[in-house]
């Protein structure tokens, strides 16, 4: 329906501006909604109230307008930095075509809004630009309507430049389309959460996919595997510490050593919207509304009883719930190991029903608020994404002999993918005896330059460096994002001594690594398959930098890898 007043009141969750398409993720939303209307039962799941959180999408129409009208194409598709972009487009005219409507937006909706990209190429199976453009929050809760619209309008406009961003261009290099063709729908939609003191957050956000390249404990790739973090969203999709479980077996912890190993790998501070004191006036910046917060805030908020675990040191053990003293340790154990919250059936229920519809696995993302007295306010299951995934399912053989081979580069039985690549000479690698965490920034932007230049020259490389891709955490990994790396058809990643062992599958890294079908091989410290740099060392070196070196086989190397069993190898 197009927008009115009477939707704000109305039972409809979704509404538009303008008559263009709607974009891949606004599709989605639009899927899921009646998915959610025909195959969940409200009697199934009385203790939820389902929906996706109400939304309004400016089509794409609205988008050409506001290029042409502002002739910004020129500076769009220069190469000027982003912040240049974006201050450009900060400065134009909005369409008054929806002026009026942007206004009745902020004086009905009264808590905070996510403005989100919603690209006419932004979750396709094969190339889904997952992360690629900006999400703008904006807590909408400033005294004056003139002010809520200010910011409602930065922050359309903010998602409309990142379509131009260096991340964006580069990303689309690796594939078919141009960043001239590209068009950008806006999805306004409420925020799911509630008010603590001068933070809005949910009491959980989750990203679930039906299937998982890592089960353990029993569990089969199938059975799908799902990472629940505190607060926003973004802690997962930028790849921080989130709980992981397999949804067959909710009760079974990640496979960690010990206690003190579960303690050291929880999270640890969230990402909130902040509703109190504006920070520093900053309009091309993404966070510009949000807080990364510490876990001592949630528990002062009341937000943690339902979500924690407590160590007890005197016994070493682990305790459900919040009570006594001791550090608290998010395993949301009184949500997954108690009936009476039934997240877990509901998440395998939708999981179920959106792969039947779209005939394909799926990810999807979420945000919960928990009720403190269930008999009166139901808990909330906000629907914020559904994607398709990629499985391939060309049956790949590798035995022990051929993992131990000693022409072997590299062997691996944590490898994400499934197929053989024997196409490559190019290797990419950061050089062990130069490696120190402090220097990961750097290392990224070294390894970007060589990127793209194998992207224009058209050659897929095989990458090999340590710690987590794709991390913000720029002490567990290299913090790259995808457009950096995004000529990678291989990628290694060899953990140390002080880094962290869990490859994260949640993030919007990883559904470019398996939508793109990339072969991504993890090799433990302390496991039985190592990298051979010797091998590395024959090879014809073509660059060099401080931390990075680029060098090419003579042959193409033979890589293998096999979802079924998770083995993989490369061989020289």
């Amino acid at each position: 329906m197009q927008l009115d007043k009477k939707f704000f009141k109305s039972d409809n969750q979704i509404s538009y501006l303008g008559e263009g398409e709607l974009g891949g993720k606004a599709q989605g939303l639009e899927f899921i909604n009646s998915v959610i209307a025909s195959e969940i039962k409200k009697e199934e799941f009385s203790s939820f109230e389902i929906n996706i959180p109400k939304m309004i999408v400016i089509r794409t129409d609205i988008f050409d307008d506001f290029m042409e009208n502002n002739n910004l194409w020129n500076i769009a598709l220069s190469n000027i930095s982003d912040e240049r972009i974006a201050l450009a487009f900060q400065k134009t005219d909005m369409p008054f075509n929806i002026l009026s409507d942007l206004r009745m937006i902020v004086s009905e909706i009264k808590q905070p809004l996510a403005i989100r990209s919603s690209s006419m190429l932004e979750d396709a199976m094969h190339e889904p630009f997952a992360g690629i453009y900006g999400t703008k929050m904006t807590p909408n809760n400033q005294p004056s309507v003139d002010m809520r619209f200010k910011k409602l309008i930065e922050a359309i406009k903010y998602v409309w430049a990142s379509t131009f961003f260096k991340a964006a261009k580069n990303y689309i290099k690796a594939t078919k389309h141009k960043t001239e063709n590209e068009k950008m729908a806006i999805i306004i939609q409420e925020v799911v959460g509630n008010k603590h003191d001068d933070k809005f957050y949910p009491e959980i956000s989750g990203v679930a996919r039906s299937y998982n390249y890592y089960p353990t404990g029993g569990a089969k790739p199938e059975d799908g595997v799902v990472n629940l973090a505190m607060g926003l969203g973004k802690t997962i999709v930028d790849g921080g510490i989130s709980w992981s479980y397999t949804p067959a077996f909710p009760r079974k912890d990640p496979p960690f050593k010990s206690v003190r190993d579960m303690m050291y790998q929880t999270q640890l501070r969230f990402w909130s919207v902040n509703m109190g004191q504006p920070a520093d006036y900053d309009p091309v910046n993404e966070t510009e509304y949000m807080v990364d917060n510490s876990i001592v805030d949630a528990e002062e908020d009341g937000t943690l009883k339902k979500i924690v675990s407590t160590y007890d040191a005197q016994s070493d053990r682990v305790w459900i719930g919040q009570g006594g003293k001791g550090p608290r340790i998010l395993t949301f154990a009184p949500v997954l190991q108690m009936k009476d919250i039934p997240l877990n059936d509901l998440v395998k229920k939708l999981m179920k029903s959106c792969e039947k519809a779209l005939n394909a696995p799926v990810e999807i993302e979420f945000a919960v608020t928990l009720s403190k007295n269930t008999n009166d306010i139901p808990h909330r299951f906000g629907f914020l994404q559904v994607r398709p995934m990629v499985v391939s399912s060309e049956e790949v053989d590798i035995s022990e002999e051929e993992m131990m081979n000693e022409n072997i580069l590299t062997s691996s039985d944590k490898v994400l993918g499934n197929g053989i690549i024997n196409t490559i000479k190019d290797i990419v690698y950061i050089k062990p005896e130069n490696f120190n965490a402090k220097f990961t920034y750097k290392i990224a932007k070294e390894i970007e330059k060589l990127n793209n230049k194998l992207v224009d020259e058209n050659k897929k490389y095989l990458l090999i460096g340590f710690g987590r891709w794709g991390t913000t955490d720029s002490w567990a990994g290299i913090p790259v994002d995808w457009s950096q790396i995004s000529g990678a058809k291989v990628i290694v990643e060899a953990t140390m001594k002080n880094m962290i062992q869990e490859m994260s599958q949640a993030s919007h890294f990883f559904h470019n690594v398996t939508s793109f079908q990339v072969l991504y091989f993890s090799i433990p410290f302390s496991g039985q398959y190592k990298i051979n740099w010797d091998k590395i060392s024959e090879t014809e070196t073509l660059e060099e930098t401080e931390f990075v070196k680029h060098v090419r086989t003579k042959n193409p190397i033979n890589i293998k890898a096999d979802g079924r069993t998770g083995k993989g190898m490369i061989l020289i």
